[in-house]
Protein backbone atom coordinates (compact mmCIF):
# COMPACT_ATOMS: atom_id res chain seq x y z
CA UNK A 1 0.00 0.00 0.00
CA UNK A 2 2.88 2.43 0.87
CA UNK A 3 3.78 1.69 -2.77
CA UNK A 4 1.00 2.42 -4.14
CA UNK A 5 0.83 5.64 -2.73
CA UNK A 6 4.56 6.10 -3.76
CA UNK A 7 3.24 5.73 -7.31
CA UNK A 8 0.33 7.88 -7.21
CA UNK A 9 2.10 10.45 -6.02
CA UNK A 10 4.21 10.45 -9.27
CA UNK A 11 1.46 10.58 -11.40
CA UNK A 12 -0.78 12.92 -9.65
CA UNK A 13 -0.43 16.76 -9.11
CA UNK A 14 1.20 17.73 -5.66
CA UNK A 15 -1.93 20.05 -4.54
CA UNK A 16 -4.21 17.24 -5.01
CA UNK A 17 -2.14 15.06 -3.68
CA UNK A 18 -1.04 16.59 -0.57
CA UNK A 19 -4.48 18.62 -0.23
CA UNK A 20 -7.01 15.88 -0.66
CA UNK A 21 -5.90 11.89 -1.36
CA UNK A 22 -3.20 11.78 1.60
CA UNK A 23 -5.80 13.65 4.36
CA UNK A 24 -8.54 11.36 2.93
CA UNK A 25 -6.42 7.70 2.76
CA UNK A 26 -5.36 9.22 6.76
CA UNK A 27 -9.02 9.70 7.68
CA UNK A 28 -10.09 6.69 6.62
CA UNK A 29 -6.90 5.04 8.36
CA UNK A 30 -7.96 6.59 11.72
CA UNK A 31 -11.42 5.92 10.72
CA UNK A 32 -10.85 1.84 10.90
CA UNK A 33 -8.13 2.12 13.31
CA UNK A 34 -9.23 3.94 15.73
CA UNK A 35 -12.97 4.72 15.66
CA UNK A 36 -13.43 0.75 14.53
CA UNK A 37 -11.11 -1.14 16.96
CA UNK A 38 -9.94 1.05 19.34
CA UNK A 39 -13.13 3.19 20.24
CA UNK A 40 -13.18 5.27 23.78
CA UNK A 41 -12.38 2.15 26.09
CA UNK A 42 -8.99 1.06 24.57
CA UNK A 43 -8.08 4.46 22.90
CA UNK A 44 -4.21 4.46 23.65
CA UNK A 45 -3.85 0.63 22.85
CA UNK A 46 -0.69 0.92 20.36
CA UNK A 47 0.15 -2.61 19.90
CA UNK A 48 -3.93 -3.46 18.99
CA UNK A 49 -3.51 -0.32 16.47
CA UNK A 50 0.02 -1.37 15.39
CA UNK A 51 -1.60 -5.14 14.82
CA UNK A 52 -4.78 -4.54 12.95
CA UNK A 53 -2.55 -1.79 10.53
CA UNK A 54 -0.05 -4.70 9.86
CA UNK A 55 -3.48 -7.29 9.40
CA UNK A 56 -4.44 -4.38 6.61
CA UNK A 57 -1.14 -3.94 4.70
CA UNK A 58 0.25 -7.80 5.43
CA UNK A 59 -0.04 -9.31 1.77
CA UNK A 60 2.37 -11.92 1.43
CA UNK A 61 3.36 -14.00 -1.62
CA UNK A 62 2.11 -11.38 -3.79
CA UNK A 63 -1.48 -9.19 -4.60
CA UNK A 64 -4.10 -12.37 -3.55
CA UNK A 65 -7.45 -11.68 -4.23
CA UNK A 66 -8.41 -11.28 -0.50
CA UNK A 67 -5.61 -8.13 -0.89
CA UNK A 68 -6.82 -6.50 -4.25
CA UNK A 69 -10.62 -6.87 -2.38
CA UNK A 70 -8.87 -5.43 0.92
CA UNK A 71 -7.37 -2.47 -1.31
CA UNK A 72 -10.80 -1.94 -3.12
CA UNK A 73 -12.84 -1.75 -0.13
CA UNK A 74 -9.37 0.57 1.28
CA UNK A 75 -9.75 2.92 -1.97
CA UNK A 76 -13.34 3.46 -2.25
CA UNK A 77 -13.68 5.60 0.54
CA UNK A 78 -10.29 7.13 0.07
CA UNK A 79 -11.45 8.52 -3.30
CA UNK A 80 -15.03 9.29 -2.28
CA UNK A 81 -13.63 11.71 0.68
CA UNK A 82 -10.93 13.54 -1.60
CA UNK A 83 -13.60 14.20 -4.04
CA UNK A 84 -16.28 15.25 -1.11
CA UNK A 85 -13.66 17.73 0.22
CA UNK A 86 -14.21 20.09 -2.54
CA UNK A 87 -17.61 20.33 -2.24
CA UNK A 88 -17.52 21.04 1.59
CA UNK A 89 -14.39 23.47 1.23
CA UNK A 90 -16.56 25.61 -1.21
CA UNK A 91 -19.37 25.43 1.34
CA UNK A 92 -17.42 26.81 4.48
CA UNK A 93 -15.43 29.20 1.59
CA UNK A 94 -19.42 30.43 1.26
CA UNK A 95 -20.10 30.66 4.89
CA UNK A 96 -16.64 32.17 5.64
CA UNK A 97 -17.61 34.92 2.68
CA UNK A 98 -20.82 36.28 4.29
CA UNK A 99 -22.65 34.35 1.34
CA UNK A 100 -25.44 32.72 3.65
CA UNK A 101 -28.13 30.60 1.74
CA UNK A 102 -31.33 32.14 2.24
CA UNK A 103 -32.70 29.52 4.73
CA UNK A 104 -29.59 30.05 7.06
CA UNK A 105 -30.27 34.11 6.72
CA UNK A 106 -31.93 34.75 10.27
CA UNK A 107 -29.20 33.52 12.50
CA UNK A 108 -26.54 35.33 9.87
CA UNK A 109 -28.40 38.62 10.74
CA UNK A 110 -28.26 37.33 14.69
CA UNK A 111 -24.88 36.56 14.15
CA UNK A 112 -24.08 40.20 12.33
CA UNK A 113 -26.16 41.60 15.43
CA UNK A 114 -23.90 40.18 18.27
CA UNK A 115 -20.76 41.15 16.21
CA UNK A 116 -21.94 44.85 15.82
CA UNK A 117 -22.90 45.00 19.32
CA UNK A 118 -19.57 43.96 20.96
CA UNK A 119 -17.79 45.58 17.91
CA UNK A 120 -15.58 48.68 19.20
CA UNK A 121 -13.77 51.19 17.15
CA UNK A 122 -10.01 51.09 16.67
CA UNK A 123 -9.17 54.38 18.19
CA UNK A 124 -11.39 53.44 21.35
CA UNK A 125 -9.69 50.58 21.87
CA UNK A 126 -6.02 52.06 21.81
CA UNK A 127 -7.51 54.50 24.64
CA UNK A 128 -8.47 52.06 26.48
CA UNK A 129 -4.54 49.85 26.52
CA UNK A 130 -3.57 53.83 26.84
CA UNK A 131 -4.83 53.78 30.35
CA UNK A 132 -5.14 49.75 31.24
CA UNK A 133 -1.38 50.60 30.87
CA UNK A 134 -1.12 53.03 32.97
CA UNK A 135 -3.03 51.69 35.61
CA UNK A 136 -0.27 48.81 35.58
CA UNK A 137 -2.52 46.26 33.88
CA UNK A 138 -0.08 45.03 30.76
CA UNK A 139 -1.96 42.12 30.09
CA UNK A 140 -5.36 44.02 29.61
CA UNK A 141 -3.34 46.52 27.57
CA UNK A 142 -1.71 43.92 24.94
CA UNK A 143 -4.99 41.93 24.77
CA UNK A 144 -6.55 45.50 23.82
CA UNK A 145 -3.83 46.14 21.45
CA UNK A 146 -4.34 43.05 19.67
CA UNK A 147 -7.87 44.02 19.42
CA UNK A 148 -7.35 47.09 17.76
CA UNK A 149 -5.12 45.96 15.64
CA UNK A 150 -7.62 43.22 14.38
CA UNK A 151 -10.01 45.99 13.96
CA UNK A 152 -8.12 47.97 11.17
CA UNK A 153 -11.16 49.15 10.33
CA UNK A 154 -13.60 51.81 11.54
CA UNK A 155 -16.74 50.42 10.00
CA UNK A 156 -19.11 48.70 11.75
CA UNK A 157 -19.74 44.93 10.98
CA UNK A 158 -22.30 44.37 8.74
CA UNK A 159 -21.67 40.56 7.57
CA UNK A 160 -21.57 37.21 10.19
CA UNK A 161 -17.95 37.11 9.50
CA UNK A 162 -14.96 38.43 9.61
CA UNK A 163 -13.98 37.22 6.27
CA UNK A 164 -17.14 38.72 4.85
CA UNK A 165 -16.45 42.03 6.48
CA UNK A 166 -12.89 41.89 4.45
CA UNK A 167 -14.20 41.15 1.06
CA UNK A 168 -16.39 44.01 1.13
CA UNK A 169 -14.28 46.29 2.48
CA UNK A 170 -12.27 45.64 -0.77
CA UNK A 171 -15.02 45.75 -3.16
CA UNK A 172 -15.71 49.26 -1.70
CA UNK A 173 -11.91 50.16 -2.00
CA UNK A 174 -11.35 48.91 -5.31
CA UNK A 175 -14.95 50.90 -6.90
CA UNK A 176 -13.80 54.32 -4.59
CA UNK A 177 -10.46 54.07 -6.41
CA UNK A 178 -10.82 52.69 -9.64
CA UNK A 179 -14.86 52.59 -10.45
CA UNK A 180 -14.44 49.01 -11.12
CA UNK A 181 -16.48 46.37 -9.75
CA UNK A 182 -14.86 42.72 -7.94
CA UNK A 183 -17.47 40.44 -8.70
CA UNK A 184 -18.22 41.62 -12.25
CA UNK A 185 -14.63 42.65 -13.41
CA UNK A 186 -12.85 39.53 -11.53
CA UNK A 187 -12.54 37.07 -15.05
CA UNK A 188 -11.72 40.60 -17.31
CA UNK A 189 -8.81 41.41 -14.83
CA UNK A 190 -7.17 37.65 -14.91
CA UNK A 191 -7.22 37.80 -18.15
CA UNK A 192 -5.83 41.11 -19.25
CA UNK A 193 -3.63 41.00 -16.26
CA UNK A 194 0.47 40.24 -16.58
CA UNK A 195 1.67 36.85 -15.62
CA UNK A 196 2.87 38.00 -12.06
CA UNK A 197 -0.57 39.82 -10.89
CA UNK A 198 -1.99 36.81 -12.26
CA UNK A 199 0.06 34.51 -10.62
CA UNK A 200 0.06 36.35 -7.25
CA UNK A 201 -4.05 35.96 -7.39
CA UNK A 202 -3.58 32.40 -8.33
CA UNK A 203 -1.47 31.92 -5.29
CA UNK A 204 -4.22 33.72 -2.94
CA UNK A 205 -6.75 31.95 -3.76
CA UNK A 206 -5.38 28.86 -4.11
CA UNK A 207 -4.32 29.66 -0.33
CA UNK A 208 -7.64 30.18 0.70
CA UNK A 209 -8.91 26.99 -0.59
CA UNK A 210 -5.84 25.19 0.79
CA UNK A 211 -7.64 26.90 4.20
CA UNK A 212 -11.17 25.86 3.64
CA UNK A 213 -10.74 22.26 2.92
CA UNK A 214 -8.30 22.33 6.00
CA UNK A 215 -11.54 23.44 7.95
CA UNK A 216 -12.97 20.79 6.09
CA UNK A 217 -10.95 18.12 6.98
CA UNK A 218 -10.93 19.40 11.20
CA UNK A 219 -14.96 19.15 10.62
CA UNK A 220 -14.45 15.27 9.70
CA UNK A 221 -11.99 14.94 12.34
CA UNK A 222 -14.14 15.93 14.74
CA UNK A 223 -16.93 14.57 14.11
CA UNK A 224 -14.85 10.89 14.15
CA UNK A 225 -14.13 12.22 17.74
CA UNK A 226 -16.91 10.75 18.82
CA UNK A 227 -16.20 7.36 17.93
CA UNK A 228 -12.56 7.53 19.00
CA UNK A 229 -12.04 10.99 21.14
CA UNK A 230 -8.02 11.89 20.22
CA UNK A 231 -9.66 12.53 16.72
CA UNK A 232 -11.81 15.21 18.33
CA UNK A 233 -8.25 17.24 20.06
CA UNK A 234 -6.99 16.82 16.53
CA UNK A 235 -10.08 18.34 15.10
CA UNK A 236 -10.54 20.97 16.79
CA UNK A 237 -6.64 22.09 16.88
CA UNK A 238 -6.09 21.44 13.14
CA UNK A 239 -9.69 23.88 12.77
CA UNK A 240 -8.31 26.71 14.95
CA UNK A 241 -4.96 26.20 13.15
CA UNK A 242 -7.01 26.53 9.79
CA UNK A 243 -9.12 29.65 10.38
CA UNK A 244 -5.58 31.65 11.33
CA UNK A 245 -4.87 30.47 8.02
CA UNK A 246 -8.19 31.08 6.35
CA UNK A 247 -8.02 34.91 7.69
CA UNK A 248 -3.94 34.97 6.52
CA UNK A 249 -5.24 34.14 3.33
CA UNK A 250 -8.21 36.63 2.93
CA UNK A 251 -6.26 39.23 3.70
CA UNK A 252 -3.20 38.31 1.43
CA UNK A 253 -6.39 37.80 -1.17
CA UNK A 254 -7.81 41.04 -0.60
CA UNK A 255 -4.48 43.27 -0.74
CA UNK A 256 -3.52 41.54 -3.61
CA UNK A 257 -7.01 42.23 -5.61
CA UNK A 258 -7.18 45.94 -4.71
CA UNK A 259 -3.23 46.22 -5.91
CA UNK A 260 -4.33 44.23 -9.33
CA UNK A 261 -7.00 46.60 -9.53
CA UNK A 262 -5.23 49.91 -9.29
CA UNK A 263 -2.17 48.63 -11.66
CA UNK A 264 -5.13 47.43 -14.22
CA UNK A 265 -7.84 49.77 -13.58
CA UNK A 266 -10.97 48.66 -16.08
CA UNK A 267 -11.37 50.94 -18.54
CA UNK A 268 -14.55 53.24 -19.11
CA UNK A 269 -17.21 52.32 -21.41
CA UNK A 270 -16.94 52.95 -25.06
CA UNK A 271 -19.19 56.09 -26.10
CA UNK A 272 -22.28 54.76 -27.53
CA UNK A 273 -23.80 56.49 -31.08
CA UNK A 274 -24.97 59.94 -30.77
CA UNK A 275 -28.90 59.37 -30.50
CA UNK A 276 -31.23 60.96 -33.41
CA UNK A 277 -32.25 64.28 -33.28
Amino acid sequence: MVGLLAELQKRIPDGWFLRRLLPAALFVVVALVGGGALGHSRWNDVPLARARIADALRTSGGLTADGIASLVLFAVPVVAAAFAVPYAAAAIGALASGAWPWWLMPVGRRVTAWRAARWVPPDVLARQSVRARADGHALRADRLDARAARARSADRPGSPTWCGDRFRRTEAQVARDTGGDVTSGWTALLLGAEEAPRAALAETRDSYDAACEALAWSAAFTVLGAWWWPAAVAGVLLGLASWRSLRTAVEALCRTTEAAFTLHPPEPPAPGPPEPR
